[in-house]
């Protein structure tokens, strides 16, 4: 089982420096079809997105890719709107929320799809701070409801919809998770619900994936990059569609 969790966490690794996600949306299904239960795996899945975010903000700083100024404003902003997350999962139903998020990606992808091929890398520095700080605040309080880091909502916003430059957008969207994932994963050992062991595992695992997701990465077309990143969406939105359907 060890040496199949190591696996688990280099593949998981590599998506995460990659795609620039936290990697719970494939992992905690994999957890399960390993014989976690959902409590174990979203704990193990938590506890992995901490290491996985912290070391590949890092290594993205180091290249240039990430602006700490920006992402910890849309960081910051996620943060707040997290705050909120538990009334808006109160008084509105589920479905409502899932067919937001999907509405949300699905004008996301459009908007990437008709972004400019190539993008200036410095022209994220022209964003104004309260309009990165109110997309940080959206996501963080529909991504949370949802029960995702919000890194798979950040990156086509970011692109489609502000013209930011992709691989600066991919790298904030893993620096975003940093917020989340410590936040949950403080929230989870308070609660009992962090399997340390197995969670460190594959955490430390994924540690290498990340270093080659992101080689990988910087070493990737944008165009390459970009169509890999809407198979990606495409796929998730996919899967959404279906939850809605079977519980409709």
């Amino acid at each position: 089982m060890e040496l199949l969790l190591v696996a688990v966490g280099v593949a998981i690794g590599g998506m995460s420096g990659f795609f620039g996600i936290g990697g719970g949306t494939m992992l905690v299904p994999t957890l399960m079809m390993l014989g976690f239960d959902i409590k174990s795996a979203i704990g193990i899945s938590v506890m992995q997105m901490v290491f996985s975010s912290l070391y590949g903000s890092w290594i993205n700083h180091r290249k240039g890719h990430l602006d700490l100024g920006e992402g910890m404003v849309i960081g910051l902003g996620g943060s707040l709107g997290a705050l909120g997350s538990g009334w808006l999962v109160k008084i509105v139903p589920s479905i409502v929320l899932e067919v937001a998020f999907v509405g949300v990606v699905a004008f996301a992808l459009y908007r990437f799809f008709k972004a400019p091929a190539h993008i200036d890398e410095n022209l994220g520095h022209d964003l104004p701070k309260p309009v990165l700080f109110m997309v940080g605040a959206v996501i963080g309080l529909l991504a949370i409801s949802m029960g995702i880091g919000g890194s798979i909502l950040l990156t086509p916003i970011l692109v489609g919809l502000l013209h930011y430059p992709l691989k600066k957008a991919v790298s904030a969207g893993l620096f975003f998770v940093v917020f989340s994932s410590v936040s949950g994963f403080v929230s989870l050992s308070i609660t009992g619900h962090i399997d340390y062991w197995h969670g460190f595992l594959v955490g430390i695992s994924s540690l290498a994936g990340v270093h080659i997701g992101i080689h990988m990465a910087s070493r990737t077309g944008h165009k390459r990059h970009k169509s890999a990143l809407v198979v990606l969406y495409i796929v998730i939105l996919s899967l959404m569609l279906k939850k809605i359907l079977e519980s409709a």
